[in-house]
């Protein structure tokens, strides 16, 4: 019993070694962007979908709201399995960002001197992008828990009620400034989705010569769907189609 408890726990240390291996490496960084990018999609994608149900009233995206929490139930408490997908998602995020900067560092470091040729100017763009794009998305997901998820920030007090998403969110959006800076970082999403799928893609080996161009389009047309179905709530809301 003892040998197979000392086997048991060296393969597990091996296994945790060549973990640490393989995340030191490019490889194996851009590995962990890609199978984190695809649980990050699959989130926006549902989140997308979820929050179109405004435009069915109340009622709908309330009660969604509230299925959101109860959904696991007998068996796990209330609201504990979106805290579960919670935790996970944010793991995601960590993980995403630090390979992100870990990945960036690495290729600063492998190029310490400028280019002495003019270099791809759309390659550079979509890069600065993905940087920038990044940074502003990273702040916009601080901002969006604090407020639309939380009620912490930008409403007035007493104004935010719990599972009420439908009068929240209109109360939010009525905000000017707030639903410009929710329109402002879906376009950094857009971006990021248009060069992240792609790469994720790559990565992950789906990429041949035959279907390149298609999966670019896939890619584009994803995220400019996405971008269309958040940037409509707050559109909706300062045009007046939601009240």
């Amino acid at each position: 019993m003892q040998n197979a408890k000392q086997l048991t726990a060296t393969r597990s240390e091996v296994a945790s070694n060549r973990l640490m291996a393989l995340w030191r490496t490019v490889i194996g960084k851009k590995i962990v962007m890609a199978v984190t990018g695809v649980v990050l999609i699959g989130f926006v994608i549902g989140h997308v979908l979820g929050n179109l149900k405004i435009f069915s009233g109340p009622n709908e995206i309330n009660a969604y709201s509230r299925f959101l929490r109860e959904v696991g139930q007998p068996e796990l408490g209330y609201g504990q399995l979106l805290w579960i997908v919670r935790s996970v998602l944010l793991v995601c995020v960590i993980l995403h960002i630090t390979a992100a900067v870990q990945l960036t560092r690495l290729n600063w470091a492998a190029r310490p001197v400028g280019y002495t040729v003019k270099r791809n100017i759309k390659t550079t763009f979509a890069a600065r992008m993905m940087r920038w794009g990044g940074l502003l998305l990273a702040v916009f997901i601080i901002f969006h828990l604090l407020h639309l998820t939380g009620g912490m920030v930008g409403f007035r007090a007493g104004q935010f009620q719990h599972l009420a998403v439908y009068q929240n969110v209109v109360a939010a959006f009525a905000v000017w400034p707030i639903a410009l800076f929710y329109i402002a970082a879906m376009c950094a999403l857009c971006l990021h989705l248009s060069h992240g799928i792609w790469s994720m893609l790559q990565t992950l080996g789906w990429s041949t010569a035959r279907n390149e161009a298609k999966l670019k389009l896939l890619s584009r047309v994803i995220a400019l769907l996405v971008f269309i179905g958040f940037t409509s709530v707050p559109v909706a809301v300062m045009a007046g189609w939601l009240r």
